[in-house]
């Protein structure tokens, strides 16, 4: 960790040799980082935070505001949650919802060995060992029914049970709600432990009936993730689900019960394209609004839905153009309150008349910001790829483009795999500074992602070094045919499954590329497949174990599909950033590609993290990781007209 002193002298650099009126690294530090946190009580105000990162301390602050529905000035408030409904207290009033771990199993050496208090050991015998970040201590996260007066601690509602609720590594209050008369609760849980947790995806949704004490599977038979339970206000019963058990990036559908007995209707499944990313219903309780992926957007839609339809559910997309709408907040009246964000803003609120789909901005944050720095225009190309397909791919141009230059160029690898690339607006692979640092960023929507089509989504899965790579070069390729793209300056990045792109295309790219960045990718799928904690992933996407021998489709997966078996052929200088809690891609892939890289002579440098998960996120941390990032891109795609003034 930097002394308080060190990182100030470290800025006065980078700081001076910026232009002002650009996205820096630093300047993206300072942005405000907008939540919309609901609607008041009573309806008249919206109430969000802003949390605003300090580099300095490397921790951010916090403030709460309200703001009138209609828009205006905000007002800063001290307690947020005096002022919204909270769904976590019973209908009568009477008890209150919450969570907390609670020991279940001994994992410890001093669980074992009480006497041993400075043994630091754990015992295992059984996977899941660790998740995400953290290894397991024999703690579950449990939901806890309590008295409103507080007159008692409060009833576990999963005594003794080995299993979380909320879900692990990122479920939240979400993942439990009343059922509106009161008398249950419904929650989400995945049944499963050890090994049999590892391979599945089988989330289910319990119902917790307090009288009796009793607990009923509401899904049982659906083998997929069931996600996210809401009730309408006529108290019909919605959430997310997929079909498949250990396919994590499956169609996810809105469904709801019909009102008869246990049957489900299915909302979105008709929509080939349709993959819900989040929803709410309507205040009415007719509707049910929801966001999901299309063409390279995060979009609005609405369904209608009273009860048992034996027609297909009408969907109408609600919003349209190159933006995200990535939350809903609340409605008032014809307007739905939302998140919104494009490659050019960070995410502020927006009012979204729902008849036509009109959107008044409501927070403004950042303005002062983004009215002082030129923007980047953003522009859909469609490519043709190798086998016939049309596919998008955004460009990003520096705010400054002049098509009578030529830029460096970077083929941009989203990760996911199976995730959207769209108007997202990240604080780390933000597409507006990489633009404002003077590179043109070539972003495909290649195989893999929803938004275009089942079969385009899940072409991916047992394939992921064939197609896509021939996607990502496509892309690459018709770009490069631009005059203003320096065709002797082109790098690619990325991270997690971009990573992974990234280590496969360094050794088949035919000295297309003249410098990588490889965030947490995958090097080794053997090793991979060894050390990573969601088995479900590498089991589906991957066809099975390295061991199968009799399993075409796993074979290949370790074979001609694994980046180590491809380090004879790199020849381009490639930066490597690994994060040492990172237990979805092992902190080994990192160092093994970057020993590989060494000892084969390449220029190559990694950036390890020891202190971060699959993602950055202490500030300063954040900001070795951009001024790496960029040193790294002008030590290998330099300009020759600075090589030629002596820089």
């Amino acid at each position: 960790m930097y002394k308080r002193f060190v990182p100030a002298l470290l800025l006065l650099f980078p700081v001076c040799s910026f232009s002002q009126n650009k996205m820096t690294p630093e300047l993206l530090w300072k942005l405000g980082r907008v939540s919309g946190l609901g609607l008041s009580k009573d309806g008249k105000y919206i109430v969000y935070s802003v949390s605003t990162p300090d580099w300095e301390a490397n921790k951010s602050s916090r403030r709460s505001y309200i703001i009138p529905v209609a828009g205006g000035p905000p007002v800063l408030i001290s307690k947020p949650d005096s002022l919204l409904n909270d769904k976590n207290i019973s209908p009568d009033g009477k008890n209150v919802l919450s969570n907390k771990e609670v020991k279940i199993k001994k994992i410890s050496g001093k669980d074992y060995y009480p006497e041993l208090t400075k043994s630091n050991a754990y015992i295992f015998d059984n996977l899941n060992n660790r998740h995400w970040d953290t290894w397991e201590d024999g703690s579950f996260d449990h939901v806890f029914m309590t008295p409103a007066d507080k007159s008692s601690e409060g009833k576990d509602i999963m005594p003794d049970e080995p299993y979380d609720c909320p879900q692990k590594p990122f479920g939240g209050g979400e993942d439990y709600v009343w059922r509106p008369d009161g008398k249950a609760i419904v929650y989400v849980a995945k049944k499963k432990y050890g090994k049999d947790y590892a391979i599945s995806t089988n989330t289910d949704l319990y119902e917790y009936e307090i009288e009796t004490g009793k607990t009923k599977n509401l899904t049982e038979g659906r083998t997929g993730y069931d996600i996210n339970p809401s009730y309408s206000s006529k108290g019909v019963l919605a959430w997310m689900s997929m079909k498949r058990d250990g396919y994590e990036a499956d169609k996810q559908d809105l469904v709801a019960f019909t009102g008869l007995g246990n049957a489900v209707v299915n909302l979105t499944a008709h929509r080939d394209e349709i993959h819900v990313e989040g929803f709410r219903w309507s205040d009415d309780g007719k509707k049910i609004f929801f966001w999901a992926p299309i063409n390279g957007t995060l979009q609005l839609f609405e369904v209608i839905y009273t009860g048992v339809t034996k027609m297909l559910p009408v969907i109408r997309q609600v919003t349209k153009g190159d933006f995200d709408i990535n939350g809903i907040l609340g409605q008032s009246g014809n307007k739905l309150i939302v998140s919104k964000t494009d490659m050019n803003h960070a995410a502020e609120l927006y009012s979204v008349d729902i008849t036509d789909g009109s959107m008044t901005q409501l927070t403004h944050v950042n303005d002062e910001t983004y009215n002082a720095i030129g923007l980047c225009k953003t522009e859909r190309k469609w490519v043709t790829t190798t086998d016939g397909k049309k596919m998008l791919v955004w460009v990003i141009y520096p705010p400054d483009f002049d098509a009578s230059k030529k830029y460096p160029t970077l083929l941009y690898c989203q990760g996911g795999p199976q995730s959207p690339l769209t108007q997202f607006y990240s604080f780390r692979w933000n597409f507006q500074l990489m633009a404002s640092q003077g590179y043109i960023v070539v972003a495909p929507n290649r195989r893999g992602m929803p938004g275009h089509g089942t079969k385009w989504n899940e072409q991916i899965s047992k394939d992921h070094g064939g197609q896509v790579m021939k996607d990502y070069l496509s892309a690459i390729d018709a770009v490069s045919k631009e005059k203003y793209v320096d065709k002797n300056r082109l790098g690619c990045v990325g991270a997690s499954y971009g990573g992974y792109s990234a280590f496969m295309l360094a050794g088949i790219h035919n000295n297309r590329f003249k410098s990588f960045i490889a965030h947490d990718g995958i090097f080794d799928m053997r090793s991979m497949y060894g050390t990573t904690e969601e088995m479900w992933f590498v089991n589906f996407d991957w066809g099975g174990p390295y061991w199968d021998k009799k399993n075409a489709a796993a074979q290949r997966s370790y074979n001609e599909f694994n980046p180590i078996n491809k380090v004879n052929k790199w020849n381009t200088p490639i930066l490597i950033i690994q994060g040492g809690k990172d237990y979805r891609v092992p902190v080994e892939q990192g160092l093994q590609a970057f020993q590989a890289a060494q000892l084969r002579g390449i220029k190559s440098k990694l950036l390890y993290l020891p202190d971060e998960n699959h993602w950055v996120l202490s500030a300063q941390n954040a900001l070795v990781w951009q001024r790496e990032f960029y040193k790294w891109l002008d030590e290998t795609l330099p300009d020759p007209e600075k090589i030629k003034k002596g820089f």
